[in-house]
Formats: C-alpha cells, structure tokens, sequence
C-alpha cells in the first residue's frame, strides 16, 4: 500500500466545441488522442495504465479509451479501460487511477476522458432484416447521452420538475447562466493554461458575451411550462481531457493532490443534489466541512443542479465556477469530469494553494466528488 500523496503530475484538454462546430470533423477517439498528447508533453512521467472514460461509444471501436491514449503517444505495452457511469466518467478515472496506486497496483496512470457529441451515430437494427416498410434510427447522443434508461425519461423534462419540486426559479437559472458566460470571458486568457488549442480554436467555442435580459427571452426547451431554456443548460459539445496520476515523490511540479473521492445514488434518477451529496462525504471522510473549501467547480448540467446544490451546502456562489462553467464552456459528457478538476486544479495552483472540491451529477441519479489540495 502507498505512504506517498497521489497527486496530478500534469494535465491538459482540448478547447470544447460546439455541436456541428470547430471541432465536428474530427473523430472522437482523435480528440481524446489530442489531449492525451498535450497532457504527455507537460511531464516526463509515463504511465503503466489507462484509464479513459468514453459515454458515446457507439462505433468508436474496441475499447475506445485505449485507443485514443495509444493514437496520443502511450506504449502499446501498457494495459487499459475504457470507463463510462456517463458525465462520471473522466473524473471516475482519475479516482480509479489514485485508487490503483495507493494499491500498489500502478505507478502511474493516465486519467482521461472524451466525447464527439456531434459525431454519434445514429443507430438502426437491420441484422434480422426488414422485408418490407420503414425502420426508425435512434440518436445515440440522445440515447445513451441524454436520457435516463433507468427512468424512462430525458433528463431536461426530469430537471424541469425538479426545478419546481426545489423552488429553483427561471430567474435565478437565468442569472446563473449570464454569470458563466461573463466569467468564462473574463477568465479566458486564464483557462488557456489548462486547454491545448486544435487548429485556429485556441478558447471554448460556446462562451459568448450575452446577458440576462437575452436569456430570460427564451423559450422553455423540455416542457411547455418549463424553465430550463437552450440559454441555461449546458451545451451539447465535442471535447476532451487528460492527466497524468502519480505519487508526490515522482511528480516534479504537481498540481494538486488528489485528497479523496466519493460517489453516491439515488434513490431516484434526479440529479439535482447528487453533487451536494457527494461533496458533503468526500469531506466528511477527511473531516471538513464546506466552510473550509476555497473554491468549487460544480458542473453546470443545468443551471438548476449548481442553485440546488449551492444551495443545500450552504455556500457562496462567488466561489463556484470562477472561470464559468459548462453553461457558457460547453459539457462534452466523459470529456466534463476530469475538465472540472483541471480547472480548479489550475485555478488553485494560481492563488497560491488551497482546498478545493470539483464534482458533477451524472444520468441515472449518480453523483460524484473529488477533493483536492494545492
């Protein structure tokens, strides 16, 4: 069992695209290559295992996570994964790579995550063969992307009620959105230290300057008396992230320890306080509490789930999602995860060190958080 603090050795993304955007021709294993590739440039450290999260795996080939970490550089010697519990599943990653080397079971391993949500497929049964008539096709982005198989139900229209249940107001979606999008702006020449650019897109595609009058015009997206718009929900987006996951005595210049992890569920598919939940036990584990985190990075699904969220830990939305989130960046699925830990990383790395949590909610009512500190 390892004594030595497992920490990020170095780390790395793709700029995010929009759906049918920038980055919509590339391959979606090429993307998570891409990141692999800048994360391995940032340290001499190689990994002995892989571990890649991929949720729209649909005709991206055998164990898509490997793929894309040998296509970036990784030996064909060394074995790997491919994860998907869905959003989970990057920041999955990097707890099964602090998980296998506090084992004893790796060194280091290469934590990374991705997805091209404009290159799914669409899907159609023809092996028992049709004789005669029409066949319906199925969008795998929304299939396995979007909609709760659990439930039975998109996650939008399950998040419009939940908003209701939880008091979370149009307005104070609205606001939230509006504020992503001016921090993201704001913080732009700042993410540039986390993102690896791809042709001319050196920033996230999707931030824009808008405002809340603009947002609060839109017409619901889910339900006819909903409140969750195409303004105040993530971006449907093409990304990828990568980092390196090794112990403190390796890494010359980590950038941040990687404290503990918890995951929770339940007990229905909602995804509102999933992350609050998480949250509250990584830091009971470690004997904190939500007063003694610095920053957050809680992943904008939909601006509901940060309020909701925020809300039940009792903490400052000053705090949370500095650079913006993925209302404005964009939620490229297994590419979101290990982005939000790599931007608080960064971002608590800049000031001068500190205690962060970054932590996501994930289709069938998952949620999951990681602690760092720098």
């Amino acid at each position: 069992m390892g004594t030595q603090p497992v920490v990020i050795a170095a780390g790395a993304r793709t700029p995010v695209g929009k759906l049918n955007g920038a980055l919509s021709a590339i391959d979606a294993v090429e993307l998570g290559a891409h990141a692999v590739r800048a994360a391995l440039e940032r340290t001499d450290l190689r990994p002995d295992y892989i571990a890649v999260g991929n949720v729209l795996q649909a005709a991206n080939g055998q164990n898509p996570g490997r793929r894309a970490a040998l296509a970036g550089g990784v030996g064909r010697t060394v074995p790997g994964i491919t994860l998907n519990d869905v959003c989970l599943a990057s920041m999955s990653a990097v707890a099964m790579a602090a998980a296998m080397i506090r084992a004893g079971e790796a060194t280091t391993v290469l934590a990374g995550g991705f997805d091209s949500m404009t290159r799914a497929p669409h899907a159609i049964h023809l092996r028992p063969g049709t004789k005669m008539g029409a066949r319906a096709m199925t969008d795998v982005m929304v299939h396995d992307g979007l909609h709760c198989s659990i439930a039975g139900e998109g996650m939008g229209a399950m998040s419009d009620a939940e908003n209701v249940r939880l008091g979370v107001t149009r307005e104070a979606q609205d606001r939230l959105a509006a504020a992503s999008h001016a921090r993201a702006l704001a913080g732009r020449g700042r993410l540039a230290d986390e993102i690896a650019p791809i042709g001319d897109l050196t920033h996230d595609e999707g931030v824009r300057e808008t405002a809340y009058e603009t947002l609060a015009d839109l017409a619901p997206a889910f339900t006819a008396d909903g409140t969750i718009t195409a303004g105040n929900a993530s971006q449907v987006s093409d990304g990828a992230a990568a980092a390196i996951i090794t112990t403190a005595d390796r890494a010359s210049d980590p950038l941040a320890e990687v404290v503990g992890r918890a995951v929770v569920a339940g007990p229905d598919s909602t995804l509102h306080l999933r992350p609050a939940e998480a949250s509250r036990l990584v830091l009971e584990r470690h004997g904190l509490s939500a007063a003694d985190v610095d920053l957050w990075e809680i992943n904008e699904a939909f601006a509901g789930v940060v309020i909701a969220s925020a809300d039940a830990l009792a903490i400052d939305l000053d705090r949370v999602n500095v650079n913006g989130g993925a209302v404005a960046i964009g939620h490229p699925l297994a590419g979101s995860g290990l982005r939000l830990v790599l931007t608080l990383a960064y971002e608590l790395r800049r000031r001068g060190g500190g205690v962060g949590v970054a932590t996501l909610c994930g289709g069938g009512g998952q949620g999951e958080a990681i602690l760092l500190r720098a």
